[in-house]
């Protein structure tokens, strides 16, 4: 497998995996009987959650043991495409959130 550094293809990427982790928590929310600014508020919230420990900057330790994720994505059958460091997706949620909510 081979690791390339593509800055401007992560950043695509990135943006359309948080997308859709917010599209799928705004499901489940509704789903559930949540409306309202209480969805757009929970799904912000629980997306931004969620990014933050992909991204690596919710310090997760379970046990002693320090768990550091680094988001790579399949750009091909032997390729992973990185950023040359760890994801930025919570800083792209709330972004995301506000064009989710505003159709």
């Amino acid at each position: 497998m081979e690791l390339k550094l593509d800055t401007e293809k992560f950043d695509e990427l990135q943006q359309l995996f948080v997308r859709e982790l917010s599209e799928q928590v705004r499901f489940k929310l509704a789903q559930n009987g949540i409306t309202g600014d209480q969805l757009r508020d929970l799904t912000l919230e629980i997306t931004f959650s969620v990014a933050s420990s992909i991204d690596d900057t919710a310090k997760i330790e379970v046990d002693g043991v320090a768990v550091s994720p680094y988001l790579t994505f399949r750009t091909a059958d032997e390729e992973l495409t990185h950023c040359g460091e760890n994801s930025y997706g919570h800083e792209v949620v709330a972004d995301i959130n506000k064009q989710m909510f505003s159709k």
